[in-house]
Parts: C-alpha cells; structure tokens; sequence
C-alpha cells in the first residue's frame, strides 16, 4: 500500500476537494524534424496560415465563454495570446526559416517561438518576462493543431478529476468545467497570478507554487486538495479521507449557510457590530461579493486595469470600471486602492529599469507620486466615479507624513480642475492610508491627521517586519501573521487609529483567517475585508462568541512568547467557542 504523501504550496482558491489525478501537460508532443524540398515550401506556409487561423478562431471562442461566464475584464486577459498570432514579422521570420533551412514548418515554428521566448525570459522589463507564459501558450496551441492534436482537452473532460499540471494558462483555465474540474494543483503560479483570480471566481479549490507536484502525482492516484490551506496529500490513508471528507461537508455547510447569514449582521453576541467587505481586482467579481453578503469592498487592487496589456487604461475606461462597481453596491462603500503597480507589476511601455529589490523598491505611492501624468488620470476617473456611490480612496505603501500630504495635495488638485471643467464630483471623498510599512506602522499617529480612516496591509506588513519574502518557500516557516510582533504592531495602529476618533479596516489575508478573525475582533477591528468565499466564515465566528470573550482572548495571547503558541491557542479557542466550525 502506497505511503501517504504532504505537499504544501500557495492557496489559491478556498475549499476541499478530493478525486483521482490527471496530469495535464500541453508539451506532451513529439515534434517530427523532417527535410523538404523548395517545392514543398508552399504547401508548409499554408499549412502553417491555416494553423494560425485556426487557433485565433479557439481563443476567440475560449474569449466568448470567458466573458459569458467571469465577465470581460476575464476575456480580455487573452488579447496577449491574439497579439501573439497577428505578429507580421513572426510569421516573415518563421517563412524565412522554411525558405532557407527547407525543414517542416513544425520545426521551424518551434525554433523561432523558442528564440524569442528565451529572450522574453532574459530581458530587464518586468512586462516582458512575463509575456513568455502567453507566447508559450500560443507556441503549445500552434503546434497542437500543426499535429492535429487536440486543445480543449480540459472542456471535453467526461469524469471528474484533480487536475495536475507545471502550469496553466489563462486560456486552459478558462476551459475548465467546473462539475468536471473537482481541483486543480501547479507547480509553479502565486496567489495573484490570473490562473489564481479564475478559479476564486470559478470557485475551485486550487493549490500553486507546489514546485515538484507533477514529479509526485501520477494519472489516477486519489488526492486531496485543501485550497483553504495550502495543502495536497497524495494516496491520503483511510482515517485522513475520512478527515478531509468531513472537512468538506463542513466548508460545503457553510457555503449553505450562506442563504440565512447573506443578510445577516457581522455582529457579536453582545450586540458588537463590525463590518465584513470583499477584495477584488475586477469589477465582474461584484456578483461574488453581493452573493457572499460582503457590505462593501474594502479593497479594489486597481492595478489589475493596468496588466496584461500593451497600452495604458484612459480616464474613460477607469472611470466605467470604478462607477459600474459603485453604483451595484450602492449605498455600501467600495474602498479604491491607488494604482500599487511596480515590484512584480509593471508595463512595458513605462520603461522601468530592473531593480535589484522590486517589493522595497520604487513602486506604490512611491511610483504614483513619481508619474503624476498617469496618477492625475487615475484620480480624476475615481473623483468622477464618487457621484454614483460611496467611493472612498487610498494609497498603498505610504511609509511617511511627507508621501501622504503629497498625494493629497495631488487629488485636492484634481478636484478643483474637474470643479473648473464643470465635471460634477462628490461634496466629500473619505482617503485612507495602507499601513503596510513598518515606519508607518510606528508613526500612525502622525499619519492619523491626514487619514480617514486606515487599512492595515497585513500581507506586506508582515514581510516587511519579519523580513520574510512571502513568496520564498524555503524561509515560507518563518512568515508568521502571529509572531508577537506583528500582533503589536496591528494592536497599536488600532488603537493610535481609534484615539484619533478614525476607523481601522484590515484587507490582508490575516482578516479572513477564523482563529485570527477571533483575535482581530478582540482587538477593536472595525473592518475586515477579504475574499468573498471567505466571508460566510468569519461572520459565523464573529456572530458565534460575544465581544467581552474576544478581548479576554486578546489578554491571553498577548502574554504568550512565539508566534507557534499563539496559533495552537487560537486554534484551540476557536475549535471550544465555536464547535463544528470548519477550520
């Protein structure tokens, strides 16, 4: 009998799962190298013409669906892979190939795409390294119908399975049947990839960043997949299927519950109201956020209008995206986030040079203020979107008074031109700051002058007080969202904040996490915002124990030494106040 096997990775997407494996790789083909004559030349541009055409006709189709069922910010995620196919001097370059090296257009076709792909890979901008994914997309589907392969092979699944794959495009997750995709685990991928973004909207458990699962899991072994967690276990023994079905049921319960908590307040025992809001980077996922009960979004990653894209989002286009969202969840409010591009986020058309260390370099409000051009459009689009709701700003990153003050003097600047121009804007326009850095962390009570209100970035927060790169499996041990540290620090901005009579919302992952949501409810938290597919959870814990009990958790924690003892008390607290409650 097989032994049973953990893999930890990056969740993804929320939920259990459990079903048989199967490896899916698009780069299972044997390319045939053959010699052809310069009579045959013609008929191998031909064939290669057809090819073409062929799959622009496929994404068009997967564009269709994708729009159809996740909206078409989702659909146009692929206008990547359409570029791909209309490039004249590609097609000039691989006609060449065939002219002079008289081999099959096949071959010939892979020579050429690999070049360029390796050049993708080496080059400084940021952009074009990450084009290499859909270039490799288009490169796989090319061939595939060169060879009469099938590309839709996850659309014509007939049972369902845990799929496994090195990686998944956007394209091959857009095709995925969701009866028929019980859960799929990569390789490779983060929790902001779109791959990641599809199935939280698809609503499929997914696992990434496993770095080894496609050499651990073969086609048809049993395999769990907690989303949720993180985790996979391969060829699970008797009393762990018996443990993860349970944990199943009980997320499919709470999902259920959601018919009676949807309308229900986030309010303790004790009659202790909090707000729960959602986190979104598109605007089609606001069915999402009205369907899980959210009051609100406490996070739009705007940044999301800028990627994967060869040209700059107008005015016109942000102010369509920013409106339609406020006005759907009018009267609730709908936090933007200024645009946190830089780090791992960046156009190629910005011409930013490579920098040693993205994540503390310039990115952020660092980059807004530097790019006023591109911030003043960004501002006017969301000043001009606060007549149809309850819009409120605020700016990522901010480590000092000095970068607030500027980007406010900024949007004060921009509200008196669009008052000029005669282009109506809300009388009034709440700004926030992210507390993010540990300088503001430490400062907040400078910062609070200038502020509405504050939301604590915890995901950031944490790598930056640990000195943990969050995405680095292997120190992943020592990012600790209950490290002693990190609890002070969020202790003392809650309550810097509410001494200076502002509101504290936190939209990082923290704020989503049952124990976790136990302790920031104790700690006077006014607003957590997370994914929509979490917030049935934290509200049944929030409505679960009074708001006396939470501060008395709080006073236990806070006597306890390492981030290890506070996360096995929580647990167990949780587990005893609020029994049945899946984990």
């Amino acid at each position: 009998m097989p032994s049973t096997t953990r893999l930890k990775g990056i969740p993804a997407a929320p939920g259990v799962a459990m079903g048989k494996a199967l490896f899916f790789d698009m780069e299972e083909l044997t390319l045939p190298r053959r010699s052809i004559t310069e009579e045959q030349v013609p008929a191998e541009v031909l064939r290669l013409e057809e090819a073409l055409i062929k799959t622009r006709h496929q994404i068009r189709g997967i564009q269709k669906k994708l729009s159809k069922d996740l909206g078409q910010e989702h659909a146009e995620i692929l206008n990547a892979h359409l570029l791909v196919l209309e490039d004249q001097s590609l097609r000039e370059e691989i006609i060449n190939g065939l002219k002079t090296q008289r081999l099959n257009v096949e071959a010939i076709f892979n020579d050429v795409v690999h070049r360029h792909l390796r050049a993708f890979s080496r080059a400084g901008d940021e952009y074009l390294r990450e084009r290499t994914a859909d270039i490799d997309d288009v490169r796989k589907r090319v061939l595939r119908n060169l060879l009469g392969k099938r590309t839709d092979m996850l659309a014509q699944l007939e049972e369902s399975v845990v799929v496994v794959a090195r990686d998944l495009s956007p394209s091959e997750t857009a095709q995925m049947r969701k009866g028929h995709v019980l859960a799929f685990v990569t390789d490779i991928g983060g929790r902001t990839s779109h791959t990641a973004i599809m199935a939280k909207s698809l609503e499929i458990p997914a696992v990434v960043g496993l770095e080894s699962v496609t050499r651990r899991i073969r086609t048809g072994d049993l395999v769990i997949v907690d989303g949720t967690h993180g985790e996979v276990i391969v060829d699970p023994d008797p009393p762990t299927i018996q443990r993860y079905e349970l944990e199943r049921r009980r997320y499919h319960e709470i999902t259920r519950q959601l018919l009676h908590l949807k309308d229900l307040p986030a309010e303790t025992l004790d009659h202790h109201r909090v707000v729960l809001s959602a986190n979104i980077e598109l605007p089609d996922e606001v069915p999402s956020v009205i369907a899980h009960g959210a009051e609100g979004i406490g996070l739009f990653r705007t940044e999301f209008l800028y990627l994967n894209r060869s040209d700059l989002p107008t005015e016109e286009e942000q102010y369509e995206a920013y409106s339609s969202v406020a006005t759907r969840l009018h009267p609730h409010p709908v936090i933007i986030r200024t645009m946190d591009l830089g780090g791992d986020k960046f156009l190629s058309r910005l011409e930013v040079a490579s920098e040693m260390n993205p994540f503390m370099g310039w990115r952020a409000i660092r980059f807004s203020l530097a790019r006023p051009d591109l911030f003043r459009i960004q501002l006017r689009a969301v000043l001009r979107a606060s007549v149809h709701g309850n819009l409120k700003l605020m700016y990522p990153m901010i480590s000092g008074v000095e970068e607030l003050r500027r980007a406010n003097e900024i949007l004060h600047d921009v509200r008196q031109e669009l008052l000029r121009e005669g282009v109506p804007v809300a009388e009034s326009l709440e700004v926030g700051a992210m507390i993010e850095v540990p300088s503001a962390a430490l400062t907040c009570d400078l910062l609070a002058h200038d502020v509405d209100f504050f939301s604590i970035g915890t995901n950031d927060l944490i790598q930056y007080a640990l000195a943990v790169d969050r995405v680095n499996e292997k120190i992943a041990y020592l990012y600790e969202p209950t490290h002693p540290a990190i609890l002070r620090l969020v202790k003392q901005i809650i309550e810097v904040g509410h001494a200076a009579k502002i509101w504290v919302g936190m939209c990082g992952e923290m704020a989503g996490e049952p124990p976790l949501s136990l302790l920031l409810l104790g700690l006077g938290l006014d607003e957590f915002s997370t994914s929509p597919v979490q917030l049935p959870i934290v509200k049944q814990v929030i409505r679960s124990v009074e708001y006396s009990f939470a501060r008395s958790v709080v006073d236990q924690v806070l006597t306890l030494r390492t981030g290890k003892e506070v996360e096995a008390f929580l647990q167990a607290t949780l587990k005893q106040a609020v029994p049945g409650l899946a984990e």
